[in-house]
């Protein structure tokens, strides 16, 4: 199973104060002694943390593979196409969300989803679409011609911490998932298998898969079970965890996590 390190949490505590510390450079060499697999970054059209110069720095330092996840604004196709990551992760983006809610609309931007994804392969940039775990996404990702879908594990992970993870009677409780117990593990243990049967369908038609978003040290496990799943993208609690052991050792239990 391959690890890609999301560093924008970084680039989060650094646009907090507007400075320039931490760097989101300074994490690069840290992720290459861990033996990572990727760097992810994403550059969000409001640039509320990754900026155009940091991914420009990123990618000429680093010599792990870059995934750059982003919108399919003409704008942030044109950086891409322009700085070359080895993939390009297109993602939803809504102005007033904390994090990304959920996977790509597909049917309804089909052309212009189609036009962002040629002008990145001309340019040699592998193409990944992030969506939910469903077997019409997948299809539609086929047809539009990604190399690659990135499952969106919101749903797994927020309904994990409800009934794991402490979130029932907390200030954050997901309220449609106040629930009785037994009612959330049926509903875990359907996503999971959800997750593992849409995989499973990528994989048949020649797509290559990817999940990330929610994922933790606790409930990445059955996920990285998952055969098809080549590629885990995990970010929050990752650097989260760095705070108390470090990054480099934070990657480490990742990594020890999602081994097969």
């Amino acid at each position: 199973m391959k690890l890609g390190v999301n560093i924008d949490h970084i680039a989060v505590l650094r646009e907090a104060r507007r400075i320039n510390d931490p760097d989101p450079l300074q994490a690069i060499a840290i992720c290459e002694k861990t033996d990572a697999d990727q760097i992810t970054i994403h550059l969000r059209e409001d640039r509320r943390h990754i900026q155009d110069s940091d991914v420009a720095k990123i990618l000429k330092a680093s010599k792990l593979p870059i995934n750059l996840e982003c919108a399919i604004a003409p704008e942030i196709i044109e950086i891409a196409c322009s700085l070359k990551p080895h993939r390009a992760t297109i993602v939803p983006e809504k102005r007033e969300e904390v994090t990304t809610e959920g996977g790509l609309a597909l049917e309804g931007n089909f052309s212009a989803m189609q036009e962002a994804i040629l002008k990145l392969q001309k340019n040699d940039i592998e193409v990944s679409l992030f969506i939910d775990p469903d077997s019409s996404s997948v299809q539609l990702a086929k047809d539009l011609g990604a190399q690659w879908v990135e499952f969106h594990t919101g749903k797994y992970a927020n309904i994990y911490a409800m009934l794991y993870g402490g979130l029932a009677n907390s200030d954050h409780c997901i309220k449609e998932l106040n629930l009785p117990k037994n009612e959330l593990e049926i509903m875990l243990a359907d996503e999971l298998k959800n997750i593992k049967t849409v995989a499973k369908i990528a994989s048949s038609i020649g797509l290559k898969v990817a999940a990330g978003h929610g994922l933790n040290y606790q409930n990445v496990k059955d996920i990285a079970k998952i055969d098809e799943i080549e590629e885990l993208n995990i970010g929050q609690s990752i650097i989260a965890r760095s705070i108390w052991v470090g990054l480099e050792t934070a990657i480490k239990e990742m990594q020890e996590a999602i081994k097969r």
